[in-house]
């Protein structure tokens, strides 16, 4: 309101100064013309128009102005109210908020009081259990002074009473209890070999179980090493960048290589070296030979694979047909199918034990033609059979059955004597021995393969072994003698009877055996023999 009377009071003022404004012009304009008898009617009629006019402009811009001057007066007004509205909203969420606040605060004096509280509570509670505590370190440490004075009662009665008994037994407690250790180790053995004679008992009652599970054992024992062995070869690289152009792009070649030959093509991080993993021995060095064949040419790529295996497949078989006319001309044998020639000469590439089976084979032959000729047999029919007892080991990948029944049907089938095939079939005793030629094939083959240094190890390990043996035999307690027998296959303990009783005897060979088992490495098995002999001797005088 107080901005409307101000702006009503400029517009006062306004018409005001126009009044004067007019007022002046007319002075000015009369001043002139002087007459004596002053102004005619015409000019005051021009000055009254002109006054009129100018107060009825006056009058319109005052109009004007005083419009203005309601309408801004309308709008101040308006947010005059407005203002006056959105204050009073503020105000009333101030004192909305304000409330809140002091509610919440009083919330939190409340809950800041409980706390307090409890913290009180909780620091006498602790008090409290320090206070128990302190009284149970004091009660136990007068526990443990009691339990200390006792303990010293006790070693001290202990004490007397072990000299009492050292004075009574005349013996010390360490010989006392030596005593009572191997009198209850003794019984103990006693015990033991009483249970495994019924266990041993009922065992040969089920012979062929067990003997097809030990045999299984033996086989699982021996299997990861004899197949590290035999299925692995390696080819030597010119340098370590030839294994990408082996590889080739994205492994096309290498893809490519095993598809062909069917062997695994392994390259790892050994420098200047690759490996060829296969079962199959025949397999495996014709892949090698390829692969020999493609770095020497340095042109690697899928058709050139094909190309270089076809011709490596030739070259092989080229070498075992030669290879099985080598070892039938060095032995004088003639008139062999070609079948068996071939598959004769395969068994270069493959090993039994760390030895080559084809000289093993062609050894065999030599060893039966000397017995038969000493026995004055038919010597050539002799070697043939040694030589052609393990034929069926080139196909045992391929055929389902034992390598001796194997070659017996392969003999067979292309027309070699019955006595040859029986032979075959019967050097591992699968099938009864009829026939003295088959009883000289399993002694050449027994001969050939237990030999120093025919199988898996040195001379030098061989002596060390059988000296091992006489040894662990030797370190019993009623041992007399021991020998070593049969190329280490079996120990003979020779035990003083009027140490050892026949349950004792029992335990002694079990013991070596284990201690056997545990010490050395050995293929097949070893018979443990303890030999106890009763001898009455009197003088006639």
């Amino acid at each position: 309101m107080d901005t409307i009377v101000i702006v009503l009071a400029v517009a006062v003022v306004l018409l005001a100064l126009v009044m004067i404004a007019a007022l002046f012009i007319v002075v000015r304009r009369t001043a002139g013309v002087a007459a004596p008898s002053g102004p005619s009617p015409e000019q005051l009629a021009e000055v009254k128009a002109e006054v009129n006019e100018e107060l009825e402009r006056a009058r319109r811009e005052a109009e004007e102005i005083r419009t203005k001057a309601e309408r801004d007066a309308g709008e101040i007004l308006q947010k005059s109210e407005s203002l006056a509205e959105s204050a009073a909203l503020t105000r009333k969420e101030v004192e909305e908020e304000a409330r809140l606040l002091k509610t919440e605060l009083k919330e939190l004096r409340s809950d800041l009081e409980r706390r307090e509280n409890r913290l009180a509570e909780r620091e006498q509670r602790l008090d409290e259990e320090a206070r128990r505590q302190a009284e149970r370190a004091r009660k136990l440490a007068e526990t443990e002074t009691e339990l200390a004075d006792r303990r010293e009662d006790l070693e001290r009665v202990a004490e007397r009473r072990k000299e009492i008994l050292e004075r009574v037994a005349g013996l010390t407690a360490d010989q006392a209890k030596a005593e009572l250790v191997k009198e209850i180790e003794n019984q103990a053995k006693r015990e033991a070999a009483l249970i495994v004679r019924e266990i041993e008992s009922d065992a040969r009652k089920e012979g062929e179980k067990r003997a097809c599970k030990i045999v299984t054992l033996a086989v699982q024992r021996v299997a990861t090493e004899q197949t590290a062995e035999s299925v692995v070869s390696v080819l030597h690289l010119p340098g370590d960048e030839m294994k990408g152009r082996i590889i080739g792009r994205e492994g096309r070649n290498i893809r490519a290589f095993e598809s062909t030959t069917g062997v695994n093509l392994i390259i790892d991080d050994t420098p200047e070296a690759v490996l060829l993993s296969c079962f199959d021995p025949v397999r495996r060095e014709t892949a090698r030979l390829t692969l020999e064949k493609l770095v020497l040419d340095g042109r690697i790529h899928p058709q050139r694979i094909e190309e270089a295996h076809e011709r490596s497949k030739a070259e092989v078989r080229d070498l075992c047909v030669r290879a099985g006319e080598d070892a039938l001309v060095e032995l004088g044998i003639t008139e062999m199918h070609p079948e068996l020639i071939t598959l004769l000469g395969q068994l270069r590439y493959r090993t039994s034990y760390g030895q080559n089976v084809l000289k093993h084979l062609i050894e065999s032959a030599h060893i039966a033609g000397i017995m038969a000729a000493e026995l004055r047999l038919d010597r050539d029919l002799v070697k043939r059979c040694a030589l052609l007892h393990d034929i069926g080991k080139a196909l045992t990948h391929e055929v389902e059955g034992s390598h001796a029944m194997i070659g017996a049907e392969i003999a067979r089938r292309y027309g070699e004597h019955e006595d040859v095939v029986h032979a075959i079939e019967a050097h591992h005793n699968e099938v009864e021995v009829r026939t003295v030629e088959a009883v000289l094939t399993q002694a050449a083959d027994a001969i050939s393969g237990s030999r120093p240094g025919a199988r898996r190890e040195s001379l030098e390990a061989y002596v060390k072994r059988l000296e091992r043996l006489e040894e662990i035999a030797q370190s019993y307690d009623g041992v007399d003698k021991v020998f070593a027998m049969q190329a280490g296959r079996e120990i003979r303990v020779m035990v003083r009877p009027d140490n050892v009783d026949d349950i004792q005897a029992q335990v002694i060979a079990r013991d070596v055996a284990k201690q056997v088992e545990e010490e050395l490495t050995y293929p097949g098995q070893i018979r443990i023999t303890v030999v106890r002999e009763s001898r009455a001797t009197e003088f006639a005088r």
